[in-house]
């Protein structure tokens, strides 16, 4: 916390710092001046041009000019002058401080001068420092506040052809997340870098306090992998209070009205403002940066300039002020006739916000509105304000929908159940059985008690038509439950347009499970067409649905171009996707973060992998959804024993034996062990790496898994079991379309004949479809068999190739990887005994895990010796490039 408290690192201002190297450079240069309002970062960044100045052997001085010192002839600069200097004569002055500022301070650097809010300056200083400048003694770094008035000796220090000047403007979301993970050392949740990033507006200084307030009131935490705030707590700072307070004083009082209307109703039609205050005072409100006005279609609104104003008015409004505005506005809106779609939500919040009530129809309307514009929360709120009498089936049905995409599976629930009790019609009890299951299968409850709900449905319904929704939901349950094939076969009659589908709600859930099914079954190319044709449709009809946002029919998208091999248009549509979800704050959005790291995975980059299965971990963690946070904290394992961070990975696999038994889900069960594997495999214990996952793709076969069996025996090839799946590789290369599964199969085959030829070919397949890190263990093995059959020339080229993919890896260590260079004249029994040696195992340890005596032990290692030219444990470990765990004594080695 405390090295929080300083100065922060600079982000996003290269172009700034460059055009500063370029005005410090030029001699003809007078000045350097940085614009933008209170909050960007205009200290900060002249701080740094200072710094620079000084760093290149300029002499350098700071004044901070402000309104106290501007009262006073000279005040701000009166520390920079000579002792002594009498400036009642102007010219006689001005040469007695020049001769005072050179005397004694040898060479031709020129001072670097930075003055602090240049724009409140007395006159006095602003001509002086101009006459220093023309001389060019001086070369002045000022920072100006935009909209701040200023007089004319001011305005002669920032105006000419010799002084050029750069304006800040807020930081992007993308620099708000470089800066807050270079502040916290870590990566930050996107939910959190969303609200923090809306929050502050991009303002350094409001972010800064908005941090630090968080911090130091326990709501953002790091888990050990990420940092993330809790949910909808981002408490500020009392300084952050007072600037904001400071900043609204200077308002003109005729126009506060406009400003706490704006705190509660923002935004607001400018006729509106105006009905409160003046033109004149509106415009002035402008001027000053605390309101903006924009054209809204044929309507002219105002909103305040930054979101924090809002907090801190509606912190200082009095309740019955607050309640006076609120319904005064709710009638202005009325009195228009209300004629925006979206004035009767307006009109119900503000209702229900001033007296705790509403009419219920007003309530209902409202809600139905707040629920198609994925507003969750807004949704409770507005129903349940409904009195009892007045909640309906279809109430509660909306009521448990907001409760399951806010991740409250409980609540769902027990809503639920209560509109089931209330069902009549056979469409209201068909619609409560669809969000029923639904919410089981998330709040972690097994298939079948999923699939007797929907049993129980079937039993009341009578019609045809009702009966084939229920065969849709059970297509949709047993392709999330882990059976992708007999998901697959119930829906296979689903229309392929929604305009023909009887019911859209029934068509959108089928539309979406479909690609998943498709893709795990390795049909990706179909999959994909499907998940574009329902994405398109559920926008389409998305006004009318109660279905989830429809970035959700972007997930199974991702997996479809992973699985083909198109790992790069996986991630553009993915993160686009994401980052609407976050928007609507849908817990949904774990999967996407789920396949976003698989994606990542497959690519060969493991930081990134971790990052994206680590705000999957810390979501899953929050709501409770055990069947994703299985599936991460085994691929936040697998990226942690990759990177050398085995520590990581075995706390991360403590948690993950906590978790109830796995069942077969979305993804394969089996590739939750991928942890488990890659954990072994970097300690050194290869043979048993190989068993887990060959069991892991034994139960992925079983359940229909075809690309989850592939990426696992892909992995099993990769350490060393390559002529075990080798076959089945090609079996599944021929079964699964696509460009991923050729690739696999290949580099199982050509491990397998180690073959160099071969394995170069692999290379090019795999950097084909995005497999950095499949193609540089390709090519490090290609260049092992170069070497080994006595081809120095191809072994280096090879080599070369090798280095160009592994550089896109960042930082991934895996044992084709660091042992085939090292190994190469090692037989296979050899370098798995080795691998075991480096990383601490005891000879009696080996031999206990590899069902061999000690004796054969010993003499293998005697041989690996030999060949590698060391005499210790410590020395194997070195040239092998593995982590030493366990054992650290030295170990000559054994005899023969």
């Amino acid at each position: 916390m405390r090295g929080l408290v300083g100065r922060w690192p600079l982000v996003g201002r290269g172009p700034e710092l460059d055009s500063f190297a370029a005005a410090s450079a030029d001699r003809e240069c007078r000045g350097f001046v940085v614009g933008g309002s209170a909050g960007v970062g205009k200290s900060r960044l002249a701080e740094e041009c200072l710094d620079r100045a000084a760093a290149a052997g300029c002499r350098v001085g700071r004044a901070t000019a402000s309104a106290a010192a501007g009262a006073v002839p000279l005040g701000a600069i009166a520390h920079l002058l000579p002792t002594g200097v009498d400036l009642s004569d102007p010219v006689a002055g001005f040469a007695a401080v020049v001769r005072g500022l050179t005397t004694g301070r040898p060479g031709p650097r020129r001072w670097v001068l930075l003055v602090d809010d240049m724009h409140l300056l007395d006159p006095a200083s602003a001509v002086l420092l101009r006459q220093l400048m023309d001389t060019g003694m001086i070369l002045l770094i000022g920072t100006v506040r935009s909209g701040e008035p200023y007089g004319k000796a001011v305005a002669a220090l920032r105006g000419g052809d010799a002084v050029r000047r750069v304006d800040l403007t807020v930081l992007t979301p993308e620099q708000v997340e470089a800066l807050l993970q270079a502040v916290l050392g870590g990566p930050v949740a996107r939910r959190t870098l969303h609200e923090l990033s809306a929050a502050s507006g991009g303002n350094v200084l409001y972010l800064r306090e908005l941090v630090l307030g968080a911090l130091t009131a326990g709501d953002l935490t790091e888990d050990g992998e990420i940092w993330h705030l809790r949910e909808g707590r981002l408490p500020g700072t009392a300084r952050l209070t007072e600037l904001i307070g400071t900043r609204l004083s200077t308002a003109d009082s005729a126009g506060r009205p406009v400003l706490e209307l704006l705190a509660l109703c923002d935004p607001l039609p400018l006729a509106d403002a105006e009905a409160l205050a003046p033109p004149q005072v509106v415009a002035g409100l402008e001027q000053a940066g605390l309101i903006r006005v924009a054209q809204d279609r044929r309507r002219i609104v105002v909103s305040l300039a930054h979101p924090l104003y809002g907090e801190v008015l509606r912190a200082g409004l009095p309740v019955l002020r607050r309640r006076a505005l609120l319904l005064d506005q709710a009638a202005r809106f009325e009195a228009r006739g209300a004629r925006r779609r979206g004035d009767l939500l307006h009109i119900a919040t503000w209702r229900l916000a001033a007296t705790g009530t509403a009419d219920p129809a007003l309530l209902t309307q409202a809600a139905i509105l707040a629920r198609h514009v994925h507003d969750y929360p807004r949704t409770i709120a507005l129903i349940e304000a409904l009195p009892e009498e007045h909640r309906t089936t279809a109430t509660r049905l909306m009521l448990g929908d907001a409760f399951f995409e806010m991740g409250r599976w409980d609540r769902a629930e027990a809503t639920l159940a209560q509109a089931d009790a209330l069902a009549i019609g056979e469409q209201d009890k068909l619609a409560v059985a669809l969000a029923r299951t639904t919410n089981l299968l998330w709040s972690n409850a097994p298939l079948t008690e999923a699939l007797a709900v929907n049993d129980a449905a079937l039993d009341r319904i009578t019609s045809p038509a009702g009966h084939r929704k229920l065969k849709i939901n059970e297509g949709f349950m047993r392709i999330v439950g882990g059976w992708p094939a007999q998901g697959l076969a119930l829906l296979q009659d689903l229309e392929t347009e929604v305009g023909d589908a009887s019911d859209v709600n029934a068509w959108l859930r089928g539309a979406w499970m479909t690609p998943f099914g498709l893709a795990l079954v390795g049909r990706t190319v179909e999959a994909a067409a499907w998940a574009e044709r329902a994405h398109a449709a559920h926008r389409q009809v998305d006004e009318h649905a109660l279905a989830s946002h429809p970035a959700v029919q972007r997930i199974p998208l991702v997996l479809a171009l992973s699985e083909a091999g198109r790992p790069a248009e996986a991630l553009r549509e993915g993160e686009r996707a994401y980052a609407e979800l976050v928007a609507a704050d849908s817990v949904v959005r774990v999967w996407m973060a789920v396949f976003l790291g698989r994606t990542e995975w497959l690519a060969g980059h493991p930081v990134t992998a971790r990052r994206w299965w680590a705000e999957a971990a810390a979501l899953a963690r929050s709501i409770d959804h055990a069947m994703a946070l299985r599936l991460v904290l085994g691929g936040l394992a697998a990226c942690a024993a990759v990177l050398g961070d085995l520590d990581a990975a075995e706390t991360t696999l403590a948690e993950h034996r906590t978790l109830p038994p796995s069942a077969p889900g979305l993804l394969s069960a089996g590739e939750e062990r991928l942890g488990e594997a890659w954990l072994l495999a970097a300690r050194g214990h290869l043979g048993q790496a190989r068993s887990v996952l060959t069991a892991a793709a034994r139960a992925a076969r079983t359940t229909g898994h075809l690309t989850g069996e592939a990426l696992l025996l892909t992995d099993v090839a990769r350490l060393g079991g390559a002529k075990d799946a080798a076959d089945r590789l090609t079996e599944l290369a021929q079964r699964c379309d696509g460009a991923f599964a050729p690739a696999r199969a290949q580099l199982a085959t050509a491990l397998t004949t180690d073959d160099p030829d071969q394995l170069l070919q692999v290379t090019d397949a795999c950097q084909g479809i995005g497999a950095n890190l499949l193609a540089a263990e390709a090519a490090t093995a290609a260049a092992a068999a170069w070497r080994r059959t006595h081809h120095p020339r191809r072994a280096s080229a090879a080599a070369r190739r090798a280095a160009v993919a592994l550089a896109r890896c960042e930082g991934a260590r895996t044992p084709l990887l660091t042992t085939a260079q090292t190994t190469a004249a090692l037989t296979a029994r050899e370098r798995e005994i080795a691998l075991l040696a480096a990383v601490g195992n005891a000879s009696k340890d080996i031999a206990r895990a590899l069902t061999l005596s000690v004796r054969t032990v010993d003499n293998h290692l005697h041989h690996a010796y030999t060949k590698l030219g060391v005499t210790t444990r410590r020395e194997l470990a070195q040239t092998l490039g593995t982590p030493a765990h366990g054992v650290e004594r030295d170990h000559p080695h054994p005899p023969t």
